[in-house]
């Protein structure tokens, strides 16, 4: 707290407008040892980069963008946490730079920066607080927020200008420091997957919650890079069938405050401050380096089994939050070049629901991102991203815009066009809602999936044509500009919301343990609970929720698109109805490995399994190019056609009235394109009966052209899928569909 006679001066100083400076609350300054040699080096590249000159003298070149700025101070921390400071006196094109010879692999640093603090205008220079490099490419230390971490007096009586007093206390012993790191690597030795889009399974996971409560990976491993490496958690994974693995975020990241006061941790990690940086804390290898080799490796072991590694990165916002939030890094280098500020430039503006939004139209940051990116494409070895709220990063001044520069620079960037490409094609800004809109080049996470497959098999849908659009690649968001069925992620479950079991087991979010009363996290769940509220000891209510699972499921690997799982959920994992589960590390958002060896939820994990074999298996249910609907030969057989329960082919009077049976008829031999060798592509056809009532019903199977004969592939009324059933029926049979089941027959034509 700051005195009465401080307080009294300060309001005597405070500025009363634009322009003018703020007060500021002192510190005490430590003494600092005398400054190491500093040479010019070089303004790119920026960050720290290790080298040996020509002359043999080895080093670490220092580069910082800093526009605005009066004076960089480069401060080098030893292992007692002493500060030596260096000016960095060079400044080419508004980036200060020097080479300071000595400075090893393993160095821990970290910069001053000297500037106006006029906060009315945006300038919220403070040499007291100790900021994180950019381009930092290993963390050492967790932040913790005290007072000193601010860059204005937290506690300054009148609080609605609290903002503008400058806080002059020292944050460096609270914040953590940049690395230098040897970034020589080898990558020779790797052979990326490169799985086509469209034969892509993701699977969504979280680096610790994934390998916390693993029993084969040692406990040592556990919670780490090193874990996911294991052969015991590739096991699962190759086991499974998924194609790629899309870890929620690594890149460093902050607790928030309000968190931490709750005795509470940012679990998820969408919270960014260090875009280069691996988060210190999964590293089972320390935290001065070793975190860059050790997810170097679990990228290596990943693709020597054949799975690709996507990134979940969170560009649009940092940790630093709003005006209130604390001063970490961008905030203290150039307030103003970093961040989109209001039209008073004193507050932030606010796409993200997170306090601040980066300015991706300004060079530098377009330069911070694009350069993340392809440094974890190049030197980190990942195959892919999936942006958090991608519309944010899309908006040009205000609106969101398709030829923005960030997504015309992605587009021309002879590294990053190459990669997967995931947007969240939403923010909650006005206008933010982009699903469908996304360039070529980019896949979008699909929510208009999720919500009508959900809507489906809780029976709520009023019509079905949305159900048809979903099963057969959405063709009315994405058959423009040469997108193609694989533009859409499918899924039914993702990080945020409700499990798959939980999504089948609550009707009401039940998040008590965040502390925020309940109030966090969406109401929209969409979900049904089978008659009781959360876990139920009634076996009719366990056995329909089993089914309701595997209807779920296999509806997921049968639609045309690209299918994400959620890691557990092919395991019947809960998170006891909590559906915002960012806070939680603990059991709440951990897996639990104990389902695979459970008799009740093992038959799970072999149907999805099973499920996703066959998908690999039949290039009909991975198709590259949307249906047309239309006849390609005399005998009126299509490549898609839809039937009702009387097995006749649905007219549009029937697309527009609710229905809870569904008839889709996937034609194998009218698949466009060809194989790898200018083959023809021909399959099997197939019939999905998909029956979402509560009383079973008797289906007509179609008979010419349609086919001769139907086999049952699955039956989702069948607790154990282990084998296929193999029934084998006669076109124009009635078959009987159970209640809330899926049967998917593999036709027989002449």
């Amino acid at each position: 707290m700051t005195s009465a006679a401080e307080q009294r001066a300060l309001a005597e100083g405070r500025a009363a407008g634009n322009g003018q400076q703020a007060a500021v609350v002192s510190g005490a300054r430590r003494a600092t040892p005398p400054s190491p040699p500093v040479w010019p080096g070089t303004p790119t590249p920026l960050g720290a980069r290790f080298r040996v000159g020509p002359d043999g003298v080895a080093g670490t070149n220092f580069a910082l963008w800093a526009a605005g700025a009066e004076g960089v101070r480069l401060c080098l921390f030893d292992e007692r946490g002493r500060e030596t400071q260096a000016p960095l006196t060079e400044l080419t094109h508004e980036i200060w730079h020097g080479f300071v010879p000595g400075v090893m692999p393993g160095q821990r640093y970290g910069y001053r920066v000297d500037g106006r603090w006029d906060p009315w205008t945006g300038a919220r220079w403070n040499p007291a607080k100790l900021l994180l490099d950019p381009y930092a490419r290993a963390v050492d230390g967790e932040f913790r927020l005290p007072p000193e971490v601010y860059g204005h007096v937290r506690d300054w009586p009148e609080q609605h200008v609290a903002d503008t007093v400058r806080d002059d206390r020292d944050s460096a012993p609270h914040v953590p420091k940049g690395v230098v790191v040897d970034d020589d690597d080898d990558w020779e030795d790797d052979r990326r997957p490169k799985t086509p889009w469209a034969d892509s399974v993701i699977y969504e996971l979280h680096v610790r919650g994934f390998t916390k409560l693993h029993p084969g990976i040692p406990p040592e491993l556990r919670g780490t890079y090193a874990g996911l490496a294991h052969p015991a958690a590739v096991e699962h994974l190759v086991k499974l069938g998924v194609t790629a693995v899309e870890l929620l975020p690594v890149h460093q990241f902050a607790h928030e405050d309000h968190l931490l006061r709750r005795g509470l941790r940012n679990y998820w990690g969408y919270n960014s401050i260090g875009y280069f940086a691996p988060h210190a804390a999964y590293a089972a290898s320390g935290t001065t380096g070793g975190q860059v080799g050790e997810f170097k490796r679990m990228v290596r072991a990943l693709h020597a089994a054949g799975v690709e590694v996507i990134l979940d990165v969170v560009y649009n916002h940092t940790a630093e939050a709003g005006e209130l939030g604390p001063t970490l890094s961008l905030k203290g280098i150039d307030n103003r070049g970093y961040y989109r500020l209001q039209g008073d430039a004193r507050r932030y503006a606010d796409y993200t629901g997170c306090g601040n939004t980066l300015h991706v139209v300004q060079p530098q940051v377009l330069r911070l991102i694009t350069d993340s990116l392809r440094y974890w494409v190049t030197e980190m070895g990942v195959d892919g991203f999936r942006f958090d709220l991608a519309a944010a990063l899309a908006r040009s001044m205000h609106d969101v815009d398709m030829l923005s520069p960030f997504l015309a620079v992605i587009a021309q960037d002879p590294v990053l066009r190459r990669v997967k490409l995931i947007a969240e094609p939403w923010d909650i800004g006005s206008g933010g809602y982009q699903v469908g809109a996304f360039p070529p080049l980019w896949t979008e996470w699909n929510d208009r999936y999720r919500d009508t497959v959900r809507d489906f098999w809780r029976h709520a849908l009023p019509d079905v044509r949305e159900m048809g659009y979903r099963l057969s690649g959405s063709s009315d968001l994405y058959a423009w500009g040469g997108r193609r069925p694989y533009a859409s992620v499918n899924f039914v479950t993702a990080h945020d919301g409700f499990t798959l079991r939980d999504l089948v087991s609550y009707e009401r979010k039940h998040n008590e343990a965040n502390g925020e009363s309940n109030r966090d996290g969406t109401d929209d769940n969409r979900s049904w609970n089978c008659g009781t509220e959360g876990e139920s000891d009634d076996e009719r209510v366990r056995a329909t929720r089993r089914r309701q699972l595997r209807n779920l499921l296999t509806t997921l690997l049968l639609s045309t698109g690209v299918p994400m799982l959620v890691a557990g959920d092919e395991l019947g994992r809960t998170q006891r109805g909590n559906n915002n589960a960012y806070c939680q590390d603990n059991e709440i958002g951990w897996l639990d490995w104990s389902l695979l060896d459970d008799p009740g939820w093992r038959p799970l994990f072999d149907l999805t399994s099973r499920l996703i074999a066959l998908r690999h298996r039949h290039p009909v249910l991975r198709r590259r190019a949307f249906f047309s609907g239309r006849a390609a030969s005399a005998d009126g057989l299509r490549d898609l056609a839809w039937f009702t329960s009387r097995g006749e082919e649905m007219t549009e009077g029937d697309w527009y009235a609710p229905a809870a049976t569904l008839g889709m008829y996937l034609s194998g031999r009218d698949i466009p394109g060809r194989d790898e060798r200018g083959a023809p592509v021909l399959d099997d056809s197939f019939l999905a009966v998909l029956h979402a009532g509560d009383r079973p019903v008797r289906f007509v199977l179609p008979g010419a052209p349609w086919a001769e004969a139907y086999e049952v592939v699955v039956d989702t009324a069948r607790e154990d899928q282990t084998g296929a059933p193999g029934t084998v029926h006669q076109a124009g049979a009635e078959v009987l569909v159970p209640a809330r089941s899926v049967l998917l027959l593999r036709v027989d034509r002449p």
